[in-house]
């Protein structure tokens, strides 16, 4: 056991993750055979096979699978500890790392962080844009803007507000349409929706829009990727009203549809005095706040 060291485990955790020795090499900057003799180092030491090699990559066995989230934990940790060493506490410099959905990460972040790192020069943001909710108490992010409540006590939360999701379309995908008046209306038109169940198609159902996965005439589980589809005038979709607005879509049915969804920005409570966590968080406040405003 004492032959176990950091690096071994590290290509473990990518193997996994990635599930070839090929995926993990790229995604670790090394050769593949370092990987490999890196996880045969490992296997040696505990004396037990990790993987399962296959024509399709390697299956964990299963104490593989056991060790998975140890070894996560200890990557989060790692990760953790190099931004904490970053800076000095009392200085807004070094790396703080954000997680947010993705509409909010690519759409509505970056003018929040140009003017913030215009003002703090020496701060290094990590944005990961990620719609799965990143543990903040295991350190996953720094600060994390989140579209549901907090309900983890040792987190300092601040709510911002609500961005109101609305049905959108571009002029040029209007233009020589009729403009739906009513629900009944929108049957006529391309509809631009997910591919599978998802939460915003089960909030747009209990409003009573009679739409299921049938009707959509453009389909794609990316958030983006739907935004982009309605940008580009392929037809109607849900997207939020702020970025509607900025881009000039018209805002259709707004008295009839209409999501809210709560928005928070939230950091570990061991982080609320640290000088760059500080000044991210409450940049995220401002301008979070002002983002919604704007619709």
């Amino acid at each position: 056991m004492s032959q176990i060291d950091w690096e071994q485990q590290r290509a473990f955790l990518a193997a996994i993750e990635e599930g070839s020795l090929s995926g993990a090499a790229r995604r670790l900057g090394l050769a593949q055979p370092t990987v490999r003799v890196r996880i045969e180092m490992l296997e040696n030491a505990l004396g037990t096979p990790l993987f399962t090699r296959s024509p399709g990559g390697l299956i964990p066995t299963e104490r593989g699978e056991a060790l998975r989230e140890h070894a996560r934990a200890m990557a989060l940790a790692s990760d953790a500890f190099v931004r904490s060493a970053s800076a000095a506490p009392d200085q807004v410099a070094g790396t703080v790392r954000v997680s947010a959905s993705d509409m909010i990460a690519i759409e509505a972040l970056p003018p929040i962080l140009a003017d913030l790192a215009t003002r703090h020069p020496s701060l290094v943001i990590e944005l990961s844009p990620t719609n799965r909710n990143e543990d903040v108490l295991r350190r996953e992010a720094d600060v994390a803007v989140r579209m549901v409540p907090p309900n983890q006590d040792a987190l300092v939360a601040r709510r911002v507000g609500v961005v109101a999701l609305g049905l959108h379309a571009h002029p040029a995908y209007l233009a020589g349409r009729e403009i739906p008046r009513h629900y009944a209306d929108l049957a006529r038109h391309r509809i631009i929706g997910p591919a599978s169940d998802s939460p915003v198609l089960r909030s747009v159902q209990e409003q009573g829009f009679p739409v299921g996965l049938a009707d959509f005439g453009f389909r794609t589980d990316s958030d983006i990727a739907q935004y982009a589809a309605i940008r580009a005038g392929l037809g109607i979709g849900v997207c939020q009203v702020p970025l509607g607005k900025r881009d000039g879509l018209a805002h259709l049915l707004p008295l009839s549809f209409s999501l809210d969804l709560e928005t928070w920005v939230v950091c570990h409570e061991d982080l609320r005095n640290v000088a760059r966590v500080r000044a991210v968080f409450d940049a995220l406040v401002v301008g979070l706040t002002a983002y919604i405003a704007g619709s």
